[in-house]
């Protein structure tokens, strides 16, 4: 998630049109709801209640993820009203992720080796391996941007990728109610990345964006074409995306030394980790 899946947090969990073809330009995206404040936070501490309504759904203790042998605490909070691009730049920061509907952030009781790490894109420096991948993903793929759509074809590949990549930690496939609920569904300005191979569906990456950040939710791909590098790809041409529209931030997901399927982040350098509520470059 070597891994190439860019920023997909292994979570268990929507037919639409596919939409038309076009350039990664910020018109295609979501409005935003209002303009960015000037500052700021360096140290994250605002709690989320202070600044947007919820509704905590789920909270109990459960088998990690992404560690063996560890126990997670990652609440479930639902919004109970519209999420500013303000807010969700606040949000981020703090090292909140989106599922669906909900946002959540690891708040396990004997661990902290989940770290939110974003890169800053106007320091990113890619190195070889990363620009191969950019120039010969550039000679194969199409992108096309719009809203999160929910068809066979995205449920099927995101199938292949779970099971193929060892991501399927209850052996269950997901139907597309499921994949809607959980890639489509979304209580923040979020669009969808689609990458094709000869006008075949190859990769799909869900992103949230802000005035100031774009968030990688979760990136899928057709692992048939693993010679492509496809994650790196994707990861690629976010930071190409945030590069052309003058956004600071492209937040990767969580961190976790540990985890295979996490650590591959610590690659694109250089990046930031959040560590005992402080950002840390490395």
């Amino acid at each position: 998630m070597n891994e190439e899946q860019a920023a997909s947090e292994p979570s268990e969990i929507q037919s639409e049109q596919k939409p038309e073809p076009s350039a990664l330009t910020n018109s295609d995206l979501p409005p935003i709801s209002d303009e960015l404040a000037s500052e700021h936070i360096q140290e994250p501490t605002v709690e989320y209640d202070e600044f947007v309504d919820s509704l905590v759904v789920y909270d109990e203790e459960e088998e990690c993820p992404y560690l063996e042998n560890q126990t997670a605490r990652m609440p479930l909070r639902f919004p109970m009203s519209e999420i500013s691009s303000v807010a969700t730049d606040i949000l981020l920061e703090s090292g909140y992720r989106r599922s669906g509907k909900f946002l959540y952030r690891a708040e396990c009781p004997t661990c902290q080796a989940c770290e939110a790490i974003r890169l800053e894109v106007s320091e990113f420096h890619p190195n070889r391996s990363q620009k191969r991948a950019l120039k010969k993903g550039n000679s194969v793929f199409e992108l096309e941007i719009g809203p999160p759509v929910g068809d066979q074809a995205r449920v099927d590949l995101f199938n292949k990728h779970r099971n193929v990549r060892g991501l399927n930690r209850h052996g269950t496939n997901v139907d597309i109610q499921e994949y809607k609920m959980f890639l489509v569904d979304s209580c923040l300005e979020t669009f969808e990345i689609t990458y094709l191979l000869e006008d075949k569906l190859a990769g799909v990456a869900i992103c949230d964006r802000s005035e100031n950040s774009v968030s990688a939710v979760y990136t899928f791909f057709d692992p048939d074409l693993a010679t492509y590098s496809p994650g790196t790809y994707s990861i690629m041409k976010q930071i190409e995306f945030c590069q052309q529209q003058d956004i600071q931030y492209l937040y990767l997901g969580y961190f976790v030394a540990g985890s295979k399927h996490m650590n591959y982040k610590q690659r694109f350098k250089p990046h930031q980790r959040l560590q005992n509520g402080m950002w840390k470059t490395h």
